[in-house]
């Protein structure tokens, strides 16, 4: 007959690895929601950079083809900002829709009576 503390210690050591198997699958981990903001800004700012650019170099060939220098980087430029704005302001209304999904629609602070 076996001993009952071998068995006993065999049969605790076995429950706490089922607890902790089911406390790893069970326990959910807290988004990082800074990084997710994070990434929106740095999106937002490439789309402002990267339509400056393009039209700067759109421009840059219409010069190079056209023989406008220096209007058509001006118009180019000009183009490119307008329409990275308007992509910009398209993107952020739907970043806003997404967190509004995802986090719920923006709730207001508590009323503070104390004065500092």
């Amino acid at each position: 007959m076996p001993h009952p503390e071998n068995s006993r210690a065999e049969d605790i050591r076995r429950l706490d690895e089922r607890a902790a198997a089911l406390e790893a699958r069970t326990v959910q981990t807290p988004r990082d929601y800074g990084s997710q903001a994070a990434g929106y800004g740095y999106r937002l700012m490439g789309v402002l950079i990267g339509g400056v650019f393009v039209g700067l170099g759109l421009g840059a060939g219409a010069d190079a083809v056209l023989k406008t220098a220096p209007w058509g980087m001006i118009v180019g430029v000009l183009l490119g900002f307008g329409i990275s704005i308007w992509m910009a302001v398209n993107s952020a209304q739907r970043m806003a829709a997404e967190a509004a999904k995802e986090w719920g629609p923006p709730q207001d602070l508590p009323f503070d009576d104390q004065e500092d």
